[in-house]
């Protein structure tokens, strides 16, 4: 097997890759040690939160149907409540 040259050079300089250097990669699951795989794809923390968590009791017609919309159902359901404080007020409705 030939050597191959470096990636970087004596100042620091990644140089450009070959298809030879591309067939070398491995996919990072093989080439990364489990405690970084496992945290691959996996936010941290909000810097400045912009929602609140909470427990909502909601109708099942309602749940099913902003599931059905795919992903973000749950974004799209945030954003029609704000859309109905556009022009309601919450001690309007009665139930």
């Amino acid at each position: 097997m030939a050597r191959r040259a470096p990636l970087i050079d004596a100042g620091g300089e990644v140089r450009e890759l070959t298809s030879d250097d591309l067939e070398q990669f491995r996919p990072a699951t093989e080439a990364l040690p489990e405690s970084l795989r496992t945290k691959l794809g996996v936010r941290g923390p909000q810097k400045a939160p912009t929602k609140v968590a909470l427990s909502l009791r909601v109708s099942p017609e309602v749940i099913e149907a902003f599931r059905a919309t795919g992903r973000g159902w749950q974004t799209r359901m945030d954003a029609a409540l704000i859309d109905w404080l556009k022009t309601h007020r919450p001690e309007e409705l009665m139930v």
